[in-house]
């Protein structure tokens, strides 16, 4: 997953564009009017939905992205455009069609559930002059796409003919098509590469009951033949992700907590499109989606799941490799500014940590116990024959961070090849700074950065100098 860090494909977003709009409070009486709840709202926010939604989700991923829709000519329109704009995406080929109402869903959430939900929209089909304006652009820049998703949530964007037309076009110039399908009839998604209806929708629009993989098979052939896909897909919800281009296979859902499936099925497509784009192949695509899917099932309203959150939940679930959690220091500025964007304090310590011993993971583990997330700058191989003589370090840097990135206490390494770490300690900007308890009465480099320092006793009689003392004995001694 690693080779998915700075990819930028690009990618078009075409589908019914929404806001979720959420009023968030409490219940602690009943209406003397009526026998209805009355919540006291404390907070309100808006995100984007629907399409509006996998633009987010790919964005969060690292994608470019373009959206083309049809909105109203209304308040919400304005609010809507304000949402893409704070994600830095354009909404220059957003058609407006007078009389049309921009879709917009409030929800009422008290104490984490939702307690009622509100829609004013249009759902009648755009207007045939909207359909040519989208197919006009379309053709004009298609070129500049990686791969077309269309989001289908059935409120009159995609029609049969325009849904058609732009499949069509995507084929002529070898683009990849993804749909997130909607109603039972998928016949005007004819030619897509691949359909990610969940089982309820691959029922009602295969009319196969399924209850086994002998009726999966069934209900996925199907679908793949009488639509022409490349590849036949089906999420399963607890069961993964069902996939048929040559052969029948399930990828297991790697979903750990579930708070909140709302737009998950935009995350699957969005997180599908993008590793697709980047050159991964379908298997390698569906894991990775699943592990998208795991981290936004875990949060409550419609979310994204950004790469390194993908990463880190990977990890969490022991897939990973040690080696993804070493960083570079352009790396691991973003990565702390999404971390604390996220609410996780920030712990930082540094050193040489060359033949590995108790003390060290000891003085790691209390490191770690101060905040939610510990970065480990590592002395690089000079850095550390400067500090202890042309003998040291024992272990190469490379060995040293790939160990040291194994450890639980350790979520980052980051090697630095100054004397000191104070450039790597800007870059991160830790909310802790932690030394070890021989710098009492002492200047630490960075003080002046973290918002405090801590101090760590080391373990008495353990130090990576009496451990290669003890060795050399041991040899003269014939201790071998």
């Amino acid at each position: 997953m690693i080779e998915l860090k700075n990819k930028e494909p690009n990618i078009l977003v075409i589908g019914d564009l929404m806001i979720d709009h959420y009023l968030w409070g409490k219940c602690e009486r009943i209406s003397p009017e009526a026998p209805v709840q009355v919540v006291a709202i404390e907070k309100e926010t808006a995100v984007l939905g629907g399409a509006g939604n996998v633009v987010h989700n790919l964005k969060a991923l690292g994608a470019k992205v373009d959206v083309l829709s049809v909105i109203g000519d209304d308040t919400n329109a304005h609010e809507l455009k304000i949402l893409l704009s704070d994600i830095h995406v354009r909404g220059d080929a957003l058609i407006v069609q007078k009389n049309r109402n921009t879709s917009k869903k409030s929800r009422i959430i008290a104490s984490q559930q939702q307690v009622v939900r509100y829609d004013k929209e249009s759902t009648d089909d755009i207007s045939k002059e909207s359909e040519l304006k989208i197919v006009e652009h379309f053709k004009k820049n298609i070129t500049s796409y990686d791969m077309v998703l269309l989001s289908d949530y059935g409120k009159g964007v995609l029609t049969n003919e325009l849904t058609r037309a732009l499949i069509d076009i995507a084929n002529k110039h070898g683009k990849k098509v993804l749909v997130d399908p909607k109603g039972e009839d998928y016949t005007k998604y004819s030619g897509a590469y691949l359909l990610t209806p969940n089982k309820k929708e691959a029922i009602e629009a295969s009319k196969v009951n399924i209850k086994d993989e002998a009726s999966l098979l069934e209900a996925i052939t199907k679908l793949k033949s009488e639509c022409s896909l490349s590849v036949g897909l089906i999420t399963l919800s607890e069961d993964g992700i069902a996939i048929y281009d040559d052969a029948l296979r399930t990828h297991p859902t790697v979903a750990r907590e579930v708070y909140d499936v709302t737009g998950a099925g935009d995350t699957v497509i969005a997180s599908l499109g993008f590793s697709l784009a980047c050159g991964y192949d379908i298997d390698q695509a569906v894991k990775f989606s699943n592990l998208a899917a795991g981290v936004v099932v875990g949060k409550i309203g419609s979310a994204t799941a950004t790469l390194n959150e993908i990463i880190e939940y990977e990890s969490s679930l022991n897939k990973s490799t040690s080696d993804s959690h070493i960083k570079t220091l352009e790396e691991i500025e973003l990565l702390s500014e999404e971390l604390k964007k996220r609410g996780k304090k920030v712990v930082f310590t540094n050193g040489c940590f060359d033949i590995l011993h108790v003390g060290h993971v000891k003085y790691l583990e209390e490191a770690k116990s101060y905040g939610d997330v510990l970065i480990l700058g590592l002395n690089s191989d000079e850095s550390v024959s400067r500090l202890k003589g042309p003998t040291r370090p024992v272990n190469t840097e490379n060995d040293r961070a790939y160990i040291l990135a194994s450890l639980e206490a350790v979520d980052y390494v980051v090697k630095f090849y100054d004397d000191t770490p104070y450039e790597l300690i800007k870059a991160v900007q830790p909310h802790i700074l932690v030394k070890g308890g021989d710098y009492e009465g002492k200047e630490v480099v960075g003080q002046d950065i973290a918002d405090e320092l801590r101090l760590v006793n080391f373990v008495e009689g353990k130090s990576t100098t009496k451990t290669i003392e003890r060795i050399k004995d041991g040899h003269e001694n014939n201790y071998c």
